[in-house]
């Protein structure tokens, strides 16, 4: 049984270049192995991610996530079963939230600046969506 997870955290360190180059490396060492796929997304040292796969793997990463140490403020934003994936071309892509335009993110926000703590996850995946379908998400390793 296919799932999909969304989760949003904050990064212990405020430079979270590091952090972001550490979790893209180990995420695409891990997921394809597991048969993850999914999209990280960052910038003002928030990460929003989206993770998809068998249940079992896909919980046992989001737990791995919480108890990670770069992260804090752990939030599940929406978990559902899934007859297919939508980032099933991505061991794990990346956005940097920071460099969206802003009429992208207004669309799906009040304000210019996309906060995923202060909207739905179905709004946080909605702003996924539009990503993809722009080219917006790189790193599609």
């Amino acid at each position: 049984m296919l799932v999909r997870l969304l989760y949003v955290s904050r990064a212990v360190d405020k430079d979270c270049s590091k952090a972001i180059d550490s979790i893209l490396e180990a995420s695409r060492a891990h997921n394809l192995g597991h048969g993850i796929t999914g999209v990280l997304c960052y910038g003002g040292g928030v990460f929003l991610q989206a993770i998809e796969g068998g249940r079992g793997a896909v919980n046992a990463l989001y737990n791995h996530i919480v108890a990670d140490p770069r992260h804090t403020e752990v939030v599940l934003l929406h978990y559902e079963e899934i007859t297919e994936r939508r980032f099933g071309g991505w061991t794990m892509g990346q956005v940097n939230l920071s460099k969206l335009n802003t009429s992208i993110v207004l669309k799906y926000s009040e304000r210019p600046e996309f906060d995923p703590y202060a909207v739905s996850g179905k709004v946080s995946l909605a702003l996924l969506e539009e990503l993809m379908a722009t080219a917006s998400i790189i790193g599609r390793a």
